[in-house]
């Protein structure tokens, strides 16, 4: 039994809950959502620690296919195995599938008006910042990362230039630094 700090921490309690939580999730999840999961997960739910999170992120980021799909699996997959995965993937997709389909047709039926456009650009330059401070909220939780704050530091740096300024296709990007930073790290942990 474990009666360790995670003893105490809120899990999810079924896979229907799961399906919900992830359905409440997804419908939020408006033009940004890393930061949406990021607090429902972390600060709301406290489903995961902040470092749990940024490391359960960096694999999602690595898979194929959407990071909030792919966190939602291995989030049911841990709590419920396969049932588990599959009602939080069911979550994530269905309702928010059906809303998706009624936007669609509004969008289609008025997106030649001028209002309609600037709503949308509006909420573009929300959406940026909303994923800016999600980004400055992880920063945090580098600190106790096995590579050392000074390491993260570089990587992160490498990672801005290559892709903000330099324009380097993200897989390379992933594959270059993602690559270098699993070796160091499992440099750092090899008994």
């Amino acid at each position: 039994m474990n009666s360790g700090p995670d003893a105490a921490r809120p899990v999810p309690r079924s896979p229907t809950h799961l399906f919900v939580a992830f359905t409440l999730l997804a419908l939020q999840g408006f033009g940004g959502v890393l930061a949406i999961v990021q607090r429902e997960l972390v600060e709301r739910r406290r489903w995961l620690t902040q470092e749990e999170f940024l490391e359960d992120w960096a694999v999602a980021q690595i898979m194929p296919g959407p990071n909030v799909v792919n966190i939602s699996l291995m989030i049911g997959a841990r709590h419920f195995g396969l049932r588990g995965a599959l009602a939080a993937l069911a979550g994530m997709l269905l309702v928010p599938l059906a809303v998706l389909l009624l936007v669609a047709l509004f969008y289609a039926r008025y997106a030649d008006y001028p209002a309609m456009a600037g709503a949308l650009r509006g909420m573009g330059s929300v959406a940026a910042g909303l994923i800016a401070a999600t980004g400055l909220k992880l920063f945090g939780a580098l600190k106790k990362n096995v590579l050392g704050l000074g390491t993260c530091v570089v990587l992160f740096s490498l990672a801005l230039v290559a892709i903000a300024l330099l324009r380097v296709p993200l897989v390379y990007v992933l594959l270059v630094l993602g690559g270098a930073a699993c070796v160091l790290a499992y440099r750092k942990l090899a008994p």
